[in-house]
């Protein structure tokens, strides 16, 4: 039987929905970022103290929706073993949101350093010059899988008065936009301008090559990820960039260091949690306690699933241990997988840390104080420890609250980046009449 048209209900259209072109949505977000920038540069410290308050309990009272938001990413990530480090970051857990908010009230406690004068001197003619903390700006950061990166940044950049526009992998898009609609909301209800916490929440890689572009807009970029986002990133950026560039750790451990601090320190350093890029990913062994310390060190470490790749030397000491290719030198597995060399001595080990190190984290185990200043003064890295696992190079350990990252760059910060990282000087001068004859 035909059907009669014209007696059927005609649907209500629709009115179109204007999707902007990524230039125009760029344009728009940096915009009203640099808009918030004058405001939040300004925003008194009570204020920002609520505000960041605000957003660590948002972060938990909204606990289940971040959650199921995580699992719709867990759910399309392609779990392949290459992926189980990035697999691990970007997993959320209750525990994990916890240590969001718990980070960002840490940063709350912080002093503020905006306006800190740390040294003011007096010309000849009596005016008194001094350098004054303020903001660095709009700061753009690009970053992959972990979604606590988003609360951390978001938090450190508030309290620094810097405007943050956060884009975060695509695989994390859920997780990050929740999180960061959480925190914007709760921020702006506190008081803080709205723009101050953007998210970039669209997946195109158009979008962030015209963000690396928007050096009017944008003062800073601040890069974390691996080795093809920094090679992106410096291929096209028109913005100063300061790099969180891949973690290839050593630890030393060298002729009289003491064998059980050794041990739990290189413990430590590779298993505690190897999807980190503050993990030890290279131990280095001098001969002389190579024969007794090395072989029990290796049956912990296989006790502890580690993938032990050795050179012929520790092949020879324990025959259990895979040789190692070429590449597992100067290689960052962020897995359980360590790559381990017996050098002739300490000038043998500096030299294979220059040639293979990527400047983030370097350690020495040894009891004699002067190879520990040596090493401190001669290794060139963001973290240099003595007795210590590379895994405490890291803001919170250092008393710096969250980190954003941790710089390998030479210029402006190395190392971990906390608030006093976050913000520039500008001179100031006091003067009374004074005038230049």
């Amino acid at each position: 039987m035909e059907q009669d048209l014209t007696e059927s209900p005609v649907p209500e259209l629709e009115a179109p929905v204007e999707v902007l072109t990524p230039e125009e949505y760029v344009t728009t977000l940096v915009k009203r970022a640099k808009g918030a920038a004058g405001r939040l540069s300004s925003l008194p410290t009570a204020v920002k103290n609520q505000a960041l308050e605000a957003m660590a309990d948002g972060l938990e009272e909204h606990e289940a929706e971040l959650l199921a938001e995580n699992e719709k990413d867990l759910e399309q990530f392609e779990a392949t073993p290459e992926r189980k480090a990035l697999g691990d970051r970007l997993r959320l857990t209750a525990e994990r949101i916890q240590e969001m908010a718990a980070g960002i009230r840490d940063i709350a406690r912080l002093p503020d350093p905006l306006g800190d004068t740390p040294k003011m001197w007096t010309r000849p003619n009596g005016m008194q010059v001094g350098r004054m903390r303020v903001p660095i700006g709009v700061i753009g950061i690009i970053y992959e899988a972990r979604p606590n990166v988003t609360a951390d940044s978001a938090a450190l950049c508030l309290k620094s008065g810097n405007v943050c526009i956060l884009r975060g992998g695509s695989e994390a898009l859920h997780s990050n936009v929740a999180i960061a609609r959480v925190l914007s909301e709760s921020a702006e209800k506190a008081g803080v301008p709205a723009g101050a916490i953007t998210f970039v929440d669209r997946a195109e890689r158009e979008v962030v090559q015209l963000l690396l572009k928007q050096d009017r807009y944008i003062d800073l970029i601040i890069p974390r990820g691996g080795e093809s986002l920094m090679k992106t990133i410096a291929e096209h950026a028109t913005i100063p960039v300061l790099k969180h560039d891949k973690g290839v750790c050593h630890t030393y451990v060298d002729v009289d260091a003491d064998p059980e601090v050794a041990e739990r320190i290189c413990l430590n350093a590779k298993v505690q949690r190897p999807s980190t890029c503050n993990a030890m990913e290279t131990l280095l062994v001098h001969h002389s306690i190579a024969r007794t310390w090395l072989p029990l060190l290796v049956e912990k470490l296989t006790a502890a699933k580690v993938d032990v790749r050795g050179c012929a030397k520790t092949c020879q000491l324990c025959p259990e241990v895979t040789p190692a290719a070429d590449d597992d030198f100067g290689r960052e597995f962020l897995d359980l997988v360590l790559a381990i060399k017996v050098v002739k001595n300490m000038d043998e080990a500096l030299e294979h840390i220059a040639t293979y190190g990527s400047q983030h984290t370097e350690a020495i185990v040894t009891k004699d104080y002067a190879r520990a200043m040596r090493f401190l003064r001669e290794v060139d890295a963001g973290a240099v420890l003595v007795n210590a696992s590379t895994r405490l190079n890291d803001g919170y350990q250092f008393g710096l609250g969250a980190e954003i990252g941790i710089s390998t760059s030479r210029l402006h910060a190395r190392g971990p980046m906390g608030l006093e990282e976050l913000t520039c000087s500008k001179f100031v001068v006091l003067g009374s009449g004074q005038i230049r004859e």
